[in-house]
């Protein structure tokens, strides 16, 4: 359940930062305009000005914010840009949806528990970039997509829910791609939902709880959920 004030419900705030076209953004807005959801888009922001996504939001009627990494000296001084940004816009939860940019601790620290990435590999797996190639040269049959909350560790944060494809004998790069990310649009709403719900959160010893009790187990979504 949202939060409420006499009897008023305050939806959460969410921002989503992309760097590109913004698939998952897309999902995530169209999943917004759903009459029951908890939470509300209050901004989407990008390091690159000429980023798809900030169409998709501004068609939605969304405020989008440009901080172009170009134009800063280093991370520390971007990341302290972002960070006064998103400050003005005081979200309850950070969404990273494409976001190609490596986090400083400082920046991970200060938004700890409200910042969430997803991830096209079954982590711990291929962290990093070139996911899909990297599981086709290791004739690996399963891949997949991971939402986690982030920390330090690149891709290393605590997992809250991941998505299996098979990976089929002719896939290429691109084909098995496109499967992962048809799962993606699927899943990351719903953790998303699932947060704005108060449902998942990220405990003192970096511990998914959901509804309160750490999970026993990396939650995985049944193949039924997709059809």
């Amino acid at each position: 359940m949202t939060p409420s004030d006499g009897g008023k419900s305050i939806q959460p705030r969410i921002v989503v930062l992309i760097s590109g076209s913004g698939t998952n953004l897309q999902a995530l807005i169209d999943s917004a305009t759903a009459a029951d959801y908890p939470g509300r888009i209050v901004g989407v922001g990008s390091n690159r000005p000429d980023a798809g996504g900030l169409e998709r939001a501004q068609r939605a009627g969304i405020e989008t914010f440009v901080i172009d990494h170009t134009q800063y000296d280093n991370r520390e001084s971007f990341d302290a840009a972002l960070i006064r940004k998103l400050e003005k816009l005081t979200p309850d939860l950070v969404v990273l949806a494409g976001f190609m940019r490596i986090l400083t601790d400082d920046l991970v620290r200060y938004f700890r528990g409200r910042l969430i990435n997803i991830h096209p590999s079954i982590l711990p797996n291929y962290q990093g970039l070139k996911t899909h190639a990297r599981a086709l040269e290791a004739g690996d049959t399963v891949h997949g997509t991971s939402v986690h909350f982030v920390t330090e560790e690149l891709d290393g944060g605590p997992i809250i829910a991941q998505a299996e494809v098979p990976v089929l004998e002719n896939d290429t790069d691109q084909t098995l791609g496109a499967r992962v990310q048809a799962r993606e649009h699927v899943l990351y709403p719903i953790i998303v939902r699932w947060f704005c719900e108060g449902r998942i959160n990220l405990g003192p010893d970096d511990e998914v709880l959901f509804d309160g009790e750490p999970i026993p187990a990396i939650l995985t979504l049944p193949a039924d959920v997709y059809q």
